[in-house]
């Protein structure tokens, strides 16, 4: 089956100073996003996702991993991580979430960053130029505080009504000059999940 693919976006960004200080070492984050057809458009209520979901998937997990590790330079210096999909107003969010709440689709970038940590999230429907988010966490420890970041961009003319925008995002580095404590803190001060 054909993706579908209209075109693929890279976007990066380099933070040098936060509250007005130099980062001792800049937080690079990188956004990787493929804009393609939406499988499901004009067919009505479809009960069945798993065909498009088996076929596109992968292909997408594939295209949008290679391009995270082109613009980072490796797997290895990867730290933060996350996914992002926005389904154009014509769609269900379930379309959205379907293309990458498979792993079909996120085993291709956990194995390239070697990462133990669940890809965090967001599936919502949106227009073109709307907010692209993807929140990230720490690839080997989803308690570490200084990697909850979340990477914005937008796409001009993405997503169309009948559209699917699918993303992963990456950080080399947290955020600079992070000053609250990781959860484990919380959990040793309080003893509990409880406040």
């Amino acid at each position: 089956m054909d993706a579908g693919i209209r075109k693929v976006v890279s976007y990066v960004e380099e933070t040098l100073i936060e509250g007005g200080k130099a980062a001792p070492v800049p937080l690079k984050m990188f956004a990787a996003a493929v804009v393609l057809k939406n499988p499901w458009h004009g067919r009505g209520f479809v009960e069945d996702l798993k065909p498009e979901i088996h076929a596109i998937a992968p292909v997408l997990g594939e295209l949008l991993t290679a391009e995270i590790l082109r613009m980072a330079g490796s797997g290895a210096v990867i730290e933060g991580y996350g996914k992002a999909a926005v389904v154009g107003v014509a769609g269900e969010i379930e379309h959205a979430s379907a293309l990458i709440h498979t792993l079909r689709f996120g085993n291709f970038y956990r194995k390239a960053v070697g990462a133990k940590s669940y890809l965090s999230f967001t599936n919502v429907r949106g227009g073109p130029n709307c907010a692209i988010s993807i929140p990230m966490m720490h690839k080997d420890d989803e308690g570490m505080r200084s990697h909850y970041l979340t990477l914005q961009f937008s796409i001009n003319d993405a997503p169309a009504a009948d559209e699917i925008v699918v993303a992963l995002g990456a950080s080399i580095g947290g955020r600079p000059h992070h000053r609250i404590a990781n959860r484990y803190q919380d959990l040793q001060e309080l003893g509990s999940n409880e406040a």
